[in-house]
């Protein structure tokens, strides 16, 4: 269906669309909600400057955060970004290696020791710096710790998949409001990761191509870089949704280079200024859906690593839990129009 112009959807019948990498149907229901360009977020996502004193993530606060792996510079007291353990983590590095899941006790289930890893990255040592304040190298360089940690990682043998994520604000499920992502190890695939993989494998079984490498549609587009490109999926999950994806087929996120992680932390910094100038600073989660730590060659041939960005602006609610079919209000190419049409002021 062709592309609509921005305040037009209401004049549009509902749709639900399917694409090949969720394999999941979305419903379009424009009627629910006013015009894409008015959509803004009820929640801002402002820092709480009262908590700036007492912030063990603020440079000068090192000693009340559990211990360090490794910081950005080395060595260095003025420290520019520290990836550090998580005080609270969800599964635990002091367990020994996971033997193969056993039944559970109720014999319909399985059951696996929780080892893991769960680790932080502060991304700024200053409180009041948000992730799409930094400049694009080092929102580049916050990519680069990412993937030193999942070098470090890897060497684990039972360390199955790496989910980089992060929570901004509150309704997103952030606990501290100073900047940060996090990473948590698994001895396991999730199981949206292994329905990502076969949804790939099908398609590329079918075509002979990778599904991600040809979702480029023009009137999904918000904008390019030299290694990358944005767009809303054609199927978003959720309004205002955004994608970032390599423009040449990669599986690994782990694989990515110094030049190209600058790149990415130019077009995502980019993207985020263009959410928070349009939908009122929201609430947003992004993640990093990239391919197990130890995938086979014929894997790699179908499977596309990409970043998700989702502003929280719309609950889930009961039908969705229940059917796992969301409903968007925002057709994709109306919100990539209003995405592409908001003008971001030069900055570093």
């Amino acid at each position: 269906m062709a592309a609509t112009t921005s305040g037009s959807s209401g004049n549009r019948i509902p749709e639900l669309r399917k694409d090949a990498i969720s394999n999941r149907w979305v419903i379009f229901s424009p009627a629910r909600a006013k015009r894409p360009s008015e959509f803004k977020s009820n929640s801002p996502a402002v820092s709480d400057q009262q908590l700036h004193q007492r912030c063990p993530f603020c440079i000068g606060n090192e000693h009340q955060c559990a211990p360090e792996i490794f910081r950005f510079p080395p060595d260095n007291p003025d420290w520019t970004l520290r990836l550090i353990q998580n005080l609270y983590p969800a599964l635990s590095r002091d367990l020994p290696s996971p033997a193969p899941p056993r039944l559970a006790n109720n014999l319909t289930g399985s059951v696996l020791d929780g080892f893991g890893f769960h680790d932080v990255i502060i991304e700024t040592p200053v409180h009041s710096v948000q992730l799409l304040d930094l400049s694009p190298h080092d929102v580049g360089q916050v990519f680069l710790a990412h993937i030193k940690r999942i070098h470090q990682l890897a060497t684990n043998d039972s360390i199955k998949y790496v989910q980089v994520f992060k929570n901004h604000g509150a309704s997103a499920g952030a606990s501290m409001t100073h900047s940060h992502s996090q990473m948590i190890a698994l001895p396991v695939i999730p199981p949206n990761v292994s329905a990502r993989l076969e949804n790939m494998k099908d398609y590329f079984e079918k075509t002979g191509k990778c599904c991600i490498c040809e979702i480029q549609q023009e009137d999904l587009l918000i904008d390019t870089s030299d290694d990358f490109f944005s767009l809303v999926p054609y199927a978003a999950t959720f309004p205002f949704e955004i994608w970032i994806v390599p423009r040449h087929h990669s599986a690994h996120f782990h694989e990515l280079d110094a030049e190209k992680a600058i790149d990415l932390g130019r077009l995502l910094k980019l993207m985020l200024r263009k959410m928070s100038l349009q939908l009122n600073n929201p609430p947003f989660n992004f993640m990093i859906h990239t391919s197990p730590l130890h995938s086979n060659a014929s894997e790699l041939a179908y499977t596309h690593w990409f970043i998700q960005i989702v502003p929280q602006l719309t609950l889930t609610a009961g039908f969705e839990i229940a059917t796992g079919c969301h409903i968007n209000p925002v057709f994709p190419e109306d919100a990539a129009k209003v995405l592409r049409e908001v003008n971001v002021p030069e900055s570093g």
